[in-house]
């Protein structure tokens, strides 16, 4: 494991690797005992798309590692600004020790590790969001004990969410069933992926369908960063694609509810469902800054 650029990328036993270590380093944060294993070391931080979670879980992630968190935004870099990536890859490869990047092109993300030669981690793109699915997996097996015999279900938008979650579900042994609207359907790579898992993926575009005997819930907004022009058209076409008490009656009685936030309430979940399901909600925030600790130590620690 030398980046962390999508979850298909990461093997089953990578992807375990990482939940233990997580768990380990929220054990020890929790009981006071001091884990620097990124003394010295500097990770820069590219935010082409702001995040409130993303920056403050890194930055404090590295403190706690011992490290130290550099805030790159656009308007400090030349690489919005016509400097190729290869060239701003090869500079910071130079000064840093890691780079976290959150931006719109997943080639952005893979350029920076074609041609730096430090680890490069995924914060975030219109393609695939990987630390927030590793922190989502952390939660779901924190609740439910273990990954065996769950169903995952994801109500919404084929997006980088759905991309991850398909990926990341099945690779550790849930099925997972995903309802989408026919124009918003996740990714051909992604869905060829999910098909040599043969009956442990379903695809339907009814909510109802989906959630059947599902343990695990999850949603993500209607309209995304850079989606907000269009957020009308997407409410028309997500209607019906809610979190509610209807169709929570479809999945298991204590089937747990994740969101990845920020939520909006009354549109992809109810008020009702999220505040049933809050304790489960924000312990995922919080496990955000476990697993990209987890996943800074195993790229950065050597």
């Amino acid at each position: 494991m030398k980046h962390l650029l999508k979850m298909l990328d990461l093997s089953t036993e990578e992807i375990i690797e990482i939940l233990n270590l997580a768990d380990q380093l929220k054990y020890e944060l929790k009981h006071g005992i001091p884990h620097p294993h990124l003394k010295g070391k500097t990770l820069g931080m590219i935010f082409q798309k702001a995040s409130t979670r993303t920056r403050v879980s890194f930055e404090t992630g590295m403190y706690q590692l011992g490290g130290y968190p550099l805030f790159l935004s656009s308007n400090d870099l030349q690489i919005g600004r016509g400097e190729p990536v290869q060239d701003t890859a090869r500079v910071l490869s130079r000064y840093l020790d890691g780079i976290m990047i959150r931006t719109f092109e997943q080639k952005e993300v893979e350029d920076l590790a074609q041609y730096g030669s430090i680890p490069i981690i995924n914060g975030l793109t219109d393609f695939c969001h990987p630390c927030q699915v590793l922190a989502d997996l952390m939660t779901i097996r924190e609740f439910k004990g273990s990954f065996d015999g769950l169903k995952m279900c994801f109500i919404g938008d084929g997006n980088n969410m759905a991309n991850s979650l398909i990926v990341g579900c099945l690779k550790v042994g849930m099925s997972v069933s995903i309802a989408c609207p026919d124009d918003y359907q996740p990714p051909k790579e992604i869905l060829d992926f999910a098909k040599t898992y043969g009956d442990k993926f379903e695809m339907t575009n009814s909510p109802m369908q989906a959630a059947k005997g599902a343990d695990v819930l999850i949603t993500d907004v209607w309209a995304s960063m850079g989606q907000e022009g269009e957020a009308e058209k997407r409410k028309k076409a997500f209607a019906g694609y809610q979190i509610n008490d209807e169709l929570m009656a479809q999945a298991n009685a204590d089937a747990m509810v994740l969101h990845c936030l920020p939520a909006h309430r009354e549109e992809e979940i109810t008020e009702k469902v999220f505040e049933a399901h809050a304790n489960e909600i924000f312990e995922e925030a919080e496990n955000r800054l476990h697993a990209q600790k987890a996943v800074m130590v195993k790229l950065m620690a050597n």
